[in-house]
């Protein structure tokens, strides 16, 4: 197997994982690698995939590192500049956030019993709803029955 590993200069980016990935695919088929057993083939298809995910993994991971590192710098710069004009740090509300308007997409799934619970008492109210209902029905007709009949 062979990689090809690409110099650039130190202002521009380093080539990712998948650049040198598909530079690899490429040399392959260019060697002719692309014939061979299927059960290899699948094994180091596999194989290459794991690498390539874990590579992804490891490069998120660098990024998310260097931008916390980066974040650390600039507050401690915002602190000297703070201490320097002798300026109070505005206090983050966070509780203000979540008493605005809610996202509908990012709300609590609700679990198995809080949709049953849910649910039966909806069954209740509409039980409720039509229990009363027949009531003052019953109730009418009771009133319209005794006002026709005149009990001697």
């Amino acid at each position: 197997m062979y990689y090809v590993l690409c110099t650039q200069p130190q202002s521009q980016s380093q080539p990712t994982h998948t650049t040198l990935y598909s530079y690899r695919i490429s040399l392959q088929r260019a060697v002719g690698g692309d014939g061979g057993d299927d059960g290899d083939d699948k094994e180091k298809a596999e194989e290459e995939e794991r690498e390539r995910q874990e590579a992804i993994k490891e490069a998120e991971d660098r990024r998310k590192e260097k931008h916390r590192k980066m974040e650390e710098e600039r507050e401690k710069m915002r602190q000297d500049i703070r201490d320097k004009y002798n300026i109070k740090k505005k206090e983050e509300i966070v509780e203000a956030a979540p008493q605005e308007e809610p996202n509908p997409l990012m709300r609590k799934k609700k679990t198995p019993e809080e949709l049953a619970a849910e649910a039966e008492q909806e069954e209740l109210d509409d039980f409720t709803k039509l229990k009363n209902q027949i009531e003052t029905q019953v109730n009418e007709l009771k009133t319209q029955i005794e006002g026709k009949c005149v009990m001697q």
